[in-house]
């Protein structure tokens, strides 16, 4: 249900047309929009992340949420914590794109937009062919000229149309099949994204692999139907096994947590940014209220990053799991962020008789780690494709 009169003291202005509103920006720590009101255990669904700064327009409000208005037809909602009152913003009735720059420095590729201001955007990846779609909503197109450059090396193209009077779309078209991240972000009002380049070399001993053991700390996870056992143990020695294995590839492994200790899914995520690998596992154990449902499962959010999640349940299987299955769309945490590839997987079921009693023993342990590595490993395959 929404409330009409702003919390936090705010009073709604009226605009020449009418239309009531609070105007500020984006503030904290990862701030994010979401598309409506509905909820489950992980929450709404997210629709992106954005940068902080960005202009936002608050029409109204909910219990922990504001509703904002990004363009004409556009609604989503933002968490409260994550937006600032600005006495300095002036909604305009319309701003500009302006020119763009492509291209690349050792690392990585880069598009450079110049706007009028720090508009919102969201983004999807596309498949076949491999593309980064974004929109800018507020913006109405007023370049005149995009200068791309061969140092951008992953980029293969890009183009803008403008999807609606007041949404500005960008297309940036991608050299490879596999997405390998990226990350949207403003430097001053230029809006960047980041593309990351499919590694030069695909062998274990020239990647940054990130390895999470889920929970930990006074976050248990879920418990063993029979022995009573907590997800946080089981999900480290998996994860310390799999790191062995991995490591004994040649792999660096960055490992979220070595140890029993409370970590939010924000510190993961900023952790994870800081060591930028070149991909991540995360380690869980499923729960479900019926016993009888038991197996493995990989989950995905981006469509671009679900091959890594089914050559690795593809593998799993070989252990003679149920299979439980491939999950997309997936609002876990640390599948949220685009910056790099990104895989689930949620290896048994602690609810399960059968499935607790692997759980429990050391040799699956080890057998679990040797089966994601192979998956990893046919995936690299995959990858050593040529390019589109």
């Amino acid at each position: 249900m929404l409330f009409l009169s702003l919390a936090a003291g705010f009073t709604l202005h009226a605009q020449p047309t009418g239309n009531n509103f609070v105007a500020g920006k984006t503030t904290g720590t990862l701030p994010y929009l979401e598309y409506g009101l509905g909820a489950d255990r992980l929450g709404g669904a997210k629709m992106t992340f954005l940068d902080t700064g960005v202009v936002m327009k608050v029409v109204d409000s909910t219990v922990i949420n504001y509703k904002v208005q990004l363009s004409r037809n556009h609604f989503a909602y933002l968490p409260k914590s994550n937006f600032i009152k600005d006495s300095s913003v002036i909604i305009q009735p319309y701003y500009l794109t302006n020119s763009w720059m492509v291209n690349g420095d050792s690392a990585a590729d880069f598009v450079t937009i110049t706007l009028d201001e720090r508009l919102p955007y969201t983004s999807i990846q596309q498949i076949n062919p491999s593309r980064i779609v974004i929109d800018i909503f507020g913006a109405t197109g007023n370049t005149n000229w995009i200068t791309q450059r061969s140092s951008a090396k992953e980029i293969k193209n890009v183009y803008h149309e403008q999807a609606e009077d007041d949404v500005f779309r960008v297309t940036i078209e991608l050299q490879h099949t596999q997405h390998w991240g990226y990350s949207i972000y403003y430097t001053g009002k230029k809006l960047v994204v980041k593309v990351k380049r499919q590694p030069a070399n695909l062998e274990f001993e020239h990647l940054k692999i990130a390895v999470d053991a889920g929970h930990g700390g006074d976050n248990t996870g879920a418990r063993g139907v029979v022995t009573g056992i907590e997800e946080k143990n089981y999900t480290l020695k998996i994860a310390r096994e799999l790191e062995n294995e991995l490591s004994e590839k040649g792999a660096v492994v960055f490992m979220t947590r070595k140890n029993d200790e409370s970590l939010g899914m924000t510190e993961r995520i900023k952790m994870l940014e800081k060591e930028n690998p070149d991909f991540l596992i995360s380690i869980h154990l499923n729960s479900s209220v019926k016993d009888s449902i038991k197996g493995v499962s990989t989950y995905y959010r981006y469509q671009g990053f679900r091959p890594l999640s089914q050559f690795i349940l593809q593998s799993m299987l070989e252990l003679e799991l149920a299979e439980f299955g491939n999950v997309g769309s997936f609002n876990f945490a640390l599948n949220g962020p685009t910056d790099y590839p990104n895989c689930l997987v949620e290896v048994a079921f602690l609810s399960n008789k059968e499935d607790e009693q692997l759980i429990l023993d050391p040799s699956f342990h080890k057998a679990v780690a040797k089966k994601i590595t192979e998956g990893i490993k046919k995936w690299l395959k995959y990858c050593k494709k040529d390019p589109d």
